[in-house]
This record gives C-alpha cells, structure tokens and sequence, in this order.
C-alpha cells in the first residue's frame, strides 16, 4: 500500500514459534474493530476521520512507541437474523421480542434489533454487534 495513509487493516497468522504469516490487509476498518477499540481505548472511526482531515498519527498521538500494549481482552459477538436450518440465509419478517444484554463492559453497535423491526431481504441480516 504504497502512500496509503488511513485506517486499515493488515491480517497476519502467527505460529507457536512467533513466524508470522501474511493473509491479507484491507484498506477500510473491519467490522471487528470495536475488539482493538476496546483494549487499546483507541477510537479508530474518529481517528481515521481526523486523518481524513489532514492530522497525521503522530498529531493524533497514535505512533507505535504511544500505543500501550493490551492488557485487557475483549470478543465480539454478531447477532444476526440468519437461519441456520436453511444454510445460514437471512430470514425475514417482524421481530416480535428483543432484549438486548446489559452491564459493566458490554458495549452495543445496534441496528434494527427491536421489537416491531420489519426485517427484509434487502439488507444486511446484523442486528446487533456486542464487544
């Protein structure tokens, strides 16, 4: 990525002698960004805008040597309307009961997961995102 300057994403396996392998690199923000958000308290959508806007990283503070290495861990769960008895399809209809969860460290990306949502075949089946 020659000149690529914003956010993106650079995917690598690592063997259990720490060789690292190349998969691939995305030039936009994953949908599992909220995982690297949450242990490193870096929020990426608002500094790959500030980027956009001309800031560079070390304006942002965000250079290697300032990055604190995670301590914490963090998952991300996606709740979505695919059904699994017709090879994971979405489904449609009227969502009749939805709760979403709540607590100390739940962290909520939502969509149309509430009661009374009519969900239809024409968009993506994400209804909700929890970190």
């Amino acid at each position: 990525l020659n000149n690529y300057r914003n956010a993106g994403t650079v995917e690598f396996l690592v063997d259990k002698n720490g060789k690292h392998y190349f998969m691939e690199v995305n030039p936009r923000v994953q949908v599992e960004h909220t995982v690297t958000e949450e242990i490193t308290g870096i929020d990426i959508v608002q500094s790959q805008i500030m980027i956009a806007s001309g800031k560079t990283l070390p304006e942002l503070g965000l250079t290697q040597d300032t990055i604190a290495y995670p301590t914490s861990y963090a998952m991300q769960c996606r709740v979505t309307t695919e059904n699994p008895a017709h090879d994971f399809m979405p489904d449609t209809g009227t969502i009749d009961v939805f709760r979403m969860p709540c607590g100390f460290g739940i962290r909520l990306d939502d969509g149309p997961g509430f009661p009374g949502a009519k969900i239809t075949p024409h968009y993506d089946s994400l209804l909700v995102k929890i970190t």
